[in-house]
């Protein structure tokens, strides 16, 4: 991964940890009610945390932090197209697509921990 080439203030630094801090809690939250039974946040709470994503993307943009915004973006596109793949798998028997959708839970959840431990060490996250 190449070095950022824009250097944001210290005021803009910190309000984009806190955004990515806040979008990371709404996206573990929505991960744990994936793997977590009878755990149910909704969907509303991602979509809070990925229109925060996309609104506050460009400020990030050339920065360390833009990875982040780009990471969790691609992770809740992937978990949605591996979703939908999957949603079938209910039509035939239940067992097996909720099996299917435990494991994408269980994945974003992994790819929610990986970002935020990165974000927390104020370091860029690969894909």
């Amino acid at each position: 991964m190449s070095e950022p080439q824009v250097v944001l203030s210290a005021e803009q630094e910190g309000i984009l940890y806190t955004v990515g801090t806040i979008s990371y809690i709404l996206h573990a939250i929505v991960a744990a009610g994936a793997v977590v039974p009878g755990f149910e946040p909704g969907v509303l709470l991602l979509v809070v945390a990925v229109i925060i994503d996309m609104v506050k993307k460009d400020d990030a943009r050339g920065s360390w932090q833009a990875s982040h915004f780009n990471y969790r973006l691609r992770s809740v596109l992937y978990a949605g197209v591996a979703m939908l793949l999957t949603a079938p798998l209910f039509l035939l028997l239940y067992v097996p697509g909720k099996i299917a959708w435990f494991l994408i839970g269980l994945w974003l959840l992994y790819r929610i921990v990986k970002g935020w431990s990165a974000l927390s060490a104020r370091r860029a996250i690969e894909a």
